[in-house]
């Protein structure tokens, strides 16, 4: 029998696997362009069922396995995700492609709050912290991991809209017989239907320590909605660079460096991290808009760069405090509420970009979202400056 380490390490990489198939399609959206000669319209709307789907799960099913244990919602969660690439490898048309990626919403909706709650759960005692770093790095990770990969496999090998889901489906087989494994973390309790009723919430004891990391939520997801939907787009389209593996790149950029610097900051208090995260992710985005404007594509790198430590610096911050801050019975259903918030702000605006980008063209949408992100990192930097101002007023001297 495996130790408790082995089974929270098992868990972790489930989290990687399950955001790296969600990350897969980036670098194929533009094949799918050519095959089908669909418009960026039509790419950010396929890009939005998903995040629908993802949403319905999260309100849906994001507390159930506070109620009726981690295992069961996990193996029906990774079903689903097996039924989806199914459809991948045998999709011919849009219709196809958007209903599996509707599945895959659903399916990794399900799966990312109970794998968090379960990395709460089987956390080592000695490594206080380690499920808040985990639950910052494996999803970045699992992002990069995927485009990357994607991207290569793509612009390298045979079969390039087959053979990444081929992968990908050998290893949700092996994460299926994984989690037949692990133990039952979750305790049985009373109210499960009564679960399901989509209810957005945080617990009123929370509250003082969640809203003022809400912005830098917002500012953070919807910059790394706007690379995976419309990124390699801007790559080709701004800078015409054809190169599938450049276009996985761009994403495995901003991700990367996330899951990397989380990894870097992981002993750092999340408190002490929200203003730093704000302020790299609004002078990147900044130096990314400057780099588009100007046509200067390794300005965009460096902003993106920039931008990546922020990134991570916020997912550490960010989900460091949900896992911090929660009770075991609270677990599933803060997550299902951050994580809420976070995909609303991944898709919400990236939908826009994309109509925006047909109407107004990429390189306007694209400098209009970077002028939003930087406000938006303004508004996190002076929400947690005034906190740390009022903190620090309370303390007698």
């Amino acid at each position: 029998m495996a130790s408790k380490p082995g089974y929270f390490a098992a868990v972790a990489a489930i989290v990687v696997l399950f955001l790296a198939a969600s990350s897969a399609p980036t670098p194929l959206y533009v094949v799918y362009q050519q095959m089908w000669g669909f418009t960026p319209t039509v790419l950010t709307v396929v890009f939005a069922i998903y995040v629908f789907g993802l949403l319905a799960s999260l309100l849906i099913i994001g507390a159930l396995s506070d109620h009726v244990g981690r295992r069961p919602v996990l193996a029906a969660a990774i079903a689903l995700e097996i039924v989806a690439l199914v459809l991948f490898l045998v999709a011919g048309d849009v219709v196809v492609l958007s209903v599996a990626r509707l599945l895959q919403g659903v399916a990794t909706g399900a799966a990312i709050t109970t794998l968090g709650a379960a990395l709460v759960d089987l956390e080592p005692e000695h490594a206080p912290g380690r499920a808040g770093l985990v639950n910052s790095v494996a999803p970045t990770a699992g992002l990069a991991l995927g485009a990357l990969v994607c991207g290569a496999l793509v612009e390298f090998a045979p079969a390039p809209t087959h053979l990444v889901f081929a992968l990908l489906l050998g290893g949700m087989v092996l994460a299926a017989v994984a989690v037949a494994f692990l133990p039952e973390t979750g305790t049985r309790r009373p109210g499960a239907l009564a679960s399901l009723r989509p209810v957005v919430g945080v617990p009123a004891r929370l509250r003082a320590d969640v809203v003022p990391i809400m912005p830098i939520l917002v500012a953070s997801w919807a910059l790394g909605g706007l690379y995976l939907s419309l990124g390699p787009s801007v790559v080709a389209g701004l800078f015409g660079v054809r190169n599938h593996l450049v276009a996985g790149f761009v994403v495995m950029l901003l991700s990367g460096t996330g899951a990397v610097t989380a990894f870097l900051l992981r002993r750092r208090s999340a408190a002490s991290l929200l203003a730093p995260a704000a302020g790299l992710l609004g002078i990147g985005a900044l130096v990314s808009l400057v780099g588009v404007t100007a046509h200067l594509p390794a300005l965009a790198i460096v902003g993106t760069l920039v931008a990546g430590v922020g990134f991570g610096a916020a997912a550490l911050a960010t989900f460091g405090t949900f896992a911090r801050i929660a009770a075991p019975h609270e677990r599933g259903g803060l997550l299902a509420f951050a994580l809420t918030i976070a995909y609303l702000s991944f898709s919400l605006p990236a939908v826009v970009a994309g109509f925006a980008s047909t109407a107004f063209g990429l390189r306007a949408t694209a400098e209009v979202y970077a002028v939003v992100i930087v406000g938006l990192t303004v508004v996190a930097l002076v929400m947690r400056l005034t906190r740390v101002r009022a903190e620090r007023a309370r303390v007698p001297a």
